[in-house]
């Protein structure tokens, strides 16, 4: 598959080859050596070891990939919580994944690729159909997930984007949150990822290709050339913790999350680490 967009990143190769290949080796090395741990846990239901140990494998991920991870806003400490997310590149779920213990909702075109797929199923990701005939039986499965008091990520933009602007979130998608949990509404925080810096250099629009995965850029090539890059940084911002009861039906909980974090993701690629004015009555969350 080709490139879409016309930028320095989408005709010019750089990075280290030798860099690449060590942190290829390592992250090899570090999922060969962690997986069969993490489904042995599985199988024996060693609850704090299967909660816990993606959290430590993500993070090592992202020391591997050179990648450092900024924080703004604190992660809620309810459980469970629904953490929706702008999606950006495959990254995200490193990063993610190594600040909250749960589980990820992916489009089931996930579950049918190599090697990626194992690593989704040990973490007991939810695979959506986006066929509107599956919604219901989608939003069962995250339901039964969240009854267990699993933490859901889900990224309800469908798709993932060029990390410069976020897409409108799928109302559909937040199905799960007219639900409730011993009859109380289902906790929601919105998430905002944004990639800012290589070597210390912000990058601007026509550089962040080099991490966002989005349009029909092909993985293989994409993915090496990310791996050879040097240091990156990136920025997560948590917002505080919001419900369906606070804002009357999905619709509106989809556009206030997407407000959210599509200025999380504006603030962090201009420099900045502000927060929207949290909801009306709505109190930041504890660490």
């Amino acid at each position: 598959m080709s490139r879409t967009t016309d930028t320095p990143a989408a005709t010019m190769w750089i990075g280290s080859p030798l860099r690449g290949a060590f942190r290829l080796m390592s992250y090899l090395l570090l999922t060969l050596l962690l997986l069969p741990f993490h489904l042995l846990a599985q199988a024996l239901r060693i609850t704090p070891v299967v909660r816990w140990l993606p959290v430590v494998y993500h993070r090592i991920v992202c020391v591997i990939l050179g990648i450092r991870v900024r924080v703004h806003g604190e992660r809620s400490t309810v459980t469970p919580t629904l953490y929706v997310c702008n999606h950006v590149s495959y990254l995200d779920i490193e990063l993610l994944g190594g600040l909250v213990p749960g589980s990820f909702v992916a489009k089931a075109e996930v579950a049918t690729w190599p090697f990626f797929s194992t690593l989704a199923k040990a973490q007991r990701t939810i695979f959506v159909e986006r066929r509107s005939s599956k919604t219901s039986t989608s939003r069962d499965e995250m339901m039964k997930r969240l009854n267990t008091g699993d933490n859901l990520m889900l990224f309800p933009e469908g798709t993932s984007s060029d990390g410069t602007r976020v897409l409108p979130f799928r109302s559909a998608l937040f199905a799960v949150a007219q639900l409730r949990r011993d009859d109380k509404p289902i906790t929601v925080q919105p998430v905002a990822i944004a990639y800012t810096r290589l070597d210390g250099i912000p990058l601007g629009r026509y550089w962040r290709p080099l991490f966002a995965w989005f349009g029909d850029l092909d993985l293989v090539p994409h993915l090496w050339q990310m791996v050879c890059l040097g240091e990156t940084e990136a920025v997560v911002t948590f917002f505080p913790t919001v419900d369906i009861d606070r804002l009357g039906d999905r619709k509106k909980l989809a556009e206030y999350c997407f407000q959210q974090v599509s200025f999380g993701v504006q603030s962090a690629n201009a420099g900045r680490s502000e927060l929207l004015p949290p909801l009306a009555g709505a109190a930041p969350v504890a660490s």
